[in-house]
């Protein structure tokens, strides 16, 4: 059986899924369509119902679940892993409301972030997640940075304003819910379990091997640095992503809890957000 799948080009991502798709481990008879494209996309092709099984930021997920159940494997979940509000140090932030703010896509985590913290500001553009630093840069207002911006703003002389990750963990208690896997939740529950199993040994494969970089992860990471890579992983991938656990999924139903005060959107029972452990 043949099923599409869709990820970032990110290090996490290929780190977690290349066993899976590379056929590193036994897949137990399935085939994997790859496509790999930056969060927003992915986002938007979950609204469209575009791929079986997806990668998405999890402040998308409400407007999905009537299409897709989220994996107990693959997410991106954590303490101190939130996007950055950053400026280019040409002038001092008094009021962020009064700025444009760059975010890297309408349906991202990290928008419902910013907009937590700073819910009265208005003017926001949405850009590639790699287009923002120069959009900061050419002083064109604020941005909000994700993935390995966070490891290299700094060198371009980019300046913090706000951890908007801190700023949900002292205000929810909860770790940062950025992104996760997704099924076609109209798959049998059979079909659903075995790709979350799957996923789980494909990271067990990556861990096993970690820190040795394979060229699959160096192929999809542009100029990134090797150094800049291993941050990369050792931030966004952790015990979370190779199983949500109480404590994961608590984190997401909160952001979601969250998102339907501000929205009015349906709710889905409680047991229809996640994939069923397997008996």
């Amino acid at each position: 059986m043949k099923l599409t799948l869709g990820f970032s080009p990110c290090p996490n991502d290929t780190f977690i899924f290349d066993a899976l798709v590379n056929n590193k481990i036994d897949t137990e008879g399935l085939e994997f369509n790859t496509l790999l494209e930056d969060v927003q996309t992915l986002n938007q092709w979950a609204i469209e119902g575009k791929l079986d099984i997806t990668k998405l930021s999890y402040g998308v997920l409400p407007l999905v679940l009537d299409k897709y159940i989220v994996l107990n494997s693959g997410s991106a979940l954590g303490n101190g892993v939130g996007p950055l509000l950053i400026s280019n140090g040409k002038y001092k932030i008094l009021n962020v409301e009064e700025y444009t703010i760059a975010i890297p896509g309408e349906n991202t985590t990290a928008h419902l972030l910013f907009s937590l913290a700073y819910p009265n500001a208005k003017n926001k553009v949405f850009l590639r997640y790699d287009a923002i630093e120069n959009f900061v840069m050419e002083s064109k207002g604020l941005g909000v940075i994700i993935h390995e911006n966070r490891f290299t703003y700094q060198a371009k002389g980019l300046y913090k304003i706000v951890d908007l990750g801190d700023y949900w963990e002292r205000e929810t208690g909860n770790s940062i819910p950025l992104g996760g896997i997704v099924i076609n939740r109209n798959f049998d529950a059979a079909l659903q379990q075995k790709v979350d199993r799957l996923i789980k040994k494909s990271i067990e494969y990556a861990f096993s091997n970690y820190p040795e970089l394979n060229d699959y992860i160096r192929k999809h990471s542009q100029e990134m640095s090797e150094e800049v890579m291993c941050k990369h992983i050792d931030l966004y991938v952790n015990n979370y992503s190779l199983e949500l656990g109480e404590k994961g999924k608590n984190a997401i139903e909160y952001l979601l809890s969250v998102y339907h005060k501000n929205n009015s959107i349906a709710k889905l029972a409680q047991q229809d957000i996640f994939v069923q452990p397997i008996a």
